[in-house]
């Protein structure tokens, strides 16, 4: 099996173990840590056909970690949340939007590495991708932030009250559209500050096949 893969699972595993032992509210972990519950399985059934770069390996532990710690306390009494909330005097735990900026930030890295490795978007003629890939991964992340809050909302529905530490809005009313500003921006993000360093992870990965 890849190290890398290994490592993975031996540094999120006990971070995973630690949430799930007394968590604020059970159905709320349920909710937010779903996704890692379902995406990491998905990494290690297509790590053959499609291994993912070490930088987007990466990415994708730190949101898992991200997930995990607020499937535990629950987005709006996260201690970081808490803490900064102290420090720079806001009104509410921010810590919902960092997840939202990672919800926009890895999804970016992991839509790019999927259209520059299967697609012709991959070679515009100068040996640098389509100007368009930008443009579409900036698309995908946005509908992928606003299925997201579809979602909450439907679980808000069929959960009543349950949902409510879900959806973590803490009387904002605000809430779903700076979620997913806070996605764009991670998007927008991704693709400015580590656009060449994904390049060359995923040209190491290539060597490697």
């Amino acid at each position: 099996m890849d190290r890398r893969l290994v490592w993975f699972i031996a540094l999120l595993t006990p971070v995973l173990a630690w949430s799930w032992v007394n968590p604020h509210d059970r159905l709320t972990w349920w909710l937010e840590v779903a996704p890692v519950l379902v995406g990491v399985p998905l990494i290690f059934v297509v790590r053959k056909r499609f291994p993912l770069s070490s930088l987007l390996l990466v990415l994708v532990w730190l949101h898992c970690v991200i997930l995990i710690v607020g499937g535990h306390y629950t987005y709006a009494e996260v201690p970081l949340g808490e803490w900064a909330r102290e420090w720079f005097g806001w009104t509410r735990n921010n810590y919902d939007k960092l997840g939202h900026f990672a919800q926009g930030l890895v999804p970016a890295i992991l839509t790019r590495e999927i259209l520059l490795r299967t697609s012709p978007l991959r070679d515009r003629g100068d040996g640098r991708p389509s100007r368009w890939a930008g443009f579409l991964v900036v698309s995908v992340c946005l509908a992928f932030s606003a299925l997201y809050e579809v979602i909450e909302w439907w679980t808000a529905v069929l959960s009543g009250e349950a949902a409510e530490a879900f959806l973590g809005t803490q009387g904002y009313v605000w809430d779903t559209q700076s979620d997913m500003a806070w996605a764009l921006g991670g998007a927008i993000v991704a693709l400015v500050t580590l656009g060449r360093v994904h390049d060359r992870a995923m040209a190491r990965e290539s060597r490697k096949g």
